[in-house]
């Protein structure tokens, strides 16, 4: 078991979940303008990257009976287009159709706004700060 730390990595953790939270509830009203929930968006901007739905949960780290559902959703709108793998007939490989693209961009471009809403809080200076952090921590 690893050592156990101080309870600032989750103190961290808990403040970064709560800001996403806030951005995408923010940016909730401008997802259902354009017919999507959150949760659909998470399937949808995901589609292009991991084309088979197995691949999907697994990326999304969501059971594969809620992703089905969620794509059943984005193909019911028009969004996602379901089609047969010609190297193997049993399954389904997954694309986003013109109008899914437009749809994701409009919810990118929502939750830009809103993020840039609550990064407006920061000066210039702490703002690069932050970008530089997470590119750190992403890379």
């Amino acid at each position: 078991m690893p050592e156990a730390i101080d309870d600032d990595g989750a103190e961290l953790w808990k403040l970064n979940q709560r800001l996403l939270t806030r951005v995408l509830n923010a940016a909730a009203p401008q997802f259902e303008d354009v017919g999507i929930e959150t949760k659909e968006f998470f399937v949808l901007d995901e589609v292009d990257a991991s084309r088979y739905p197995a691949e999907l949960a697994a990326q999304l780290m969501l059971p594969k009976a809620s992703v089905t559902m969620y794509l059943r959703n984005l193909v019911a709108k028009g969004l996602v287009r379901r089609e047969i793998d010609e190297d193997d007939l049993r399954r389904h490989r997954l694309t986003t159709t013109e109008k899914g693209r437009e749809v994701r961009a409009a919810a990118l471009d929502a939750l830009a706004v809103e993020f840039a809403t609550m990064m407006g809080r920061l000066d210039a200076r702490d703002q690069a700060e932050f970008r530089r952090m997470l590119i750190t921590l992403l890379t």
